[in-house]
């Protein structure tokens, strides 16, 4: 069974999809308004406002983690070292010292840790890494990541570690491996030091290119990622309703020393019609039980914060490129 551990704005959609698994047992937040409203949601359902009890109960083999970012590390932490398994919400920590300390628990205790990279179980971000694996677009010569929206406003982060961590994580999965270089840049509006919109371009060994558009500060919103490379183009767009993915045949190249572009037509790629985080929740209670490796493991967390790591380095250097000293966590193909 499996405890979870805050249920504020994103927790209760985790909530509802491990209490429709039939694997959740209890839910733990600090807030009696919270767990007031659970009981009356889900009457089967234990509550509580102490994550000891839950980390102490033997019945509970897994717990997942959905409490604010600055939490993330220590809970995930005391409840590895309690025995849990763990599925926690981007992003795995604040600080890659701490992400490198929970690996190391994790490995020590022989403890599944997961992290909800919830982008990377989209059926359609699933079906692209397909088309890029099997080098359906060619070469990959950059991405184009956008998410913006009015709201939702964080108090206890900025921007780029709220919205940034789904689009960094996809971008180093189609790429195969973690960038060499991190140039960021970002204002603050509304709050002192909480940066409201932000960019990252984040550049590869092998000359592709990222680049990562951030903000909740926007009049419409837009979720869309753009995958160009040497033979074809891919669009994702979650917002669209029916046309997820479109890959486009066209591309552009140099003949004679004039400059050539070519179209021939776009086509809307089928995808499955089901719900990202149910899949990610069904993928982690697959692991629990059968001790499978996590696709969005610690490892793959552990690479998205170590480019948003650099990233604030580079927003504090007011822009300065800001190396990654080789490739120390690799995002590998799956």
């Amino acid at each position: 069974m499996i405890g979870l551990v805050g249920c504020g704005y994103w927790g209760r959609n985790l909530c509802r999809n491990l209490y429709n698994l039939g694997v959740l047992r209890v839910v733990c937040d600090s807030s009696p308004e919270t767990l007031a409203w659970v009981r009356g949601e889900y009457p089967s359902l234990a509550t509580t406002s102490d994550l000891s009890e839950v980390l102490a109960d033997a019945s509970i083999q897994a717990v997942a983690i959905a409490s604010p970012a600055v939490s993330h590390f220590q809970m995930t932490k005391d409840a590895l070292l309690a025995g849990k398994d763990v599925l926690v919400e981007k992003p795995l920590a604040l600080h890659e010292e701490d992400g490198d300390e929970l690996l190391r628990v994790a490995r020590e205790r022989d403890r599944v840790l997961m992290v909800g990279h919830l982008l990377e179980y989209h059926p359609a971000v699933r079906k692209l890494h397909g088309l890029v694996r099997e080098g359906e677009l060619g070469d990959v010569r950059y991405l184009l990541s956008s998410r913006l929206n009015l709201g939702k406003v964080r108090q206890e982060e900025d921007v780029v570690w709220s919205f940034a961590p789904h689009d960094v994580a996809v971008i180093l999965r189609l790429a195969g491996q973690a960038p060499q270089e991190v140039i960021a840049s970002g204002a603050a509006f509304l709050q002192p030091g909480i940066r409201d919109v932000a960019s990252l371009s984040l550049q590869f060994a092998d000359g592709a290119w990222g680049h990562i558009m951030v903000s909740w500060l926007h009049p419409f919103k837009e979720q869309r990622l753009v995958v160009v490379g040497s033979r074809k183009m891919a669009v994702f767009d979650d917002v669209s309703a029916d046309r997820k993915l479109v890959l486009h045949d066209c591309g552009a190249q140099v003949e004679g020393g004039v400059p050539q572009v070519r179209r021939e037509g776009t086509t809307h790629v089928a995808v499955e019609a089901a719900e990202p985080l149910r899949l990610e929740c069904e993928h982690f209670v697959q692991c629990v039980v059968s001790r499978q490796h996590p696709l969005t493991d610690g490892e793959s967390g552990l690479a998205v914060l170590r480019v948003l790591g650099a990233a604030r380095r580079s927003l504090e250097a007011g822009g300065a490129p800001v190396p990654l000293h080789g490739q120390p966590v690799r995002a590998q193909r799956r």
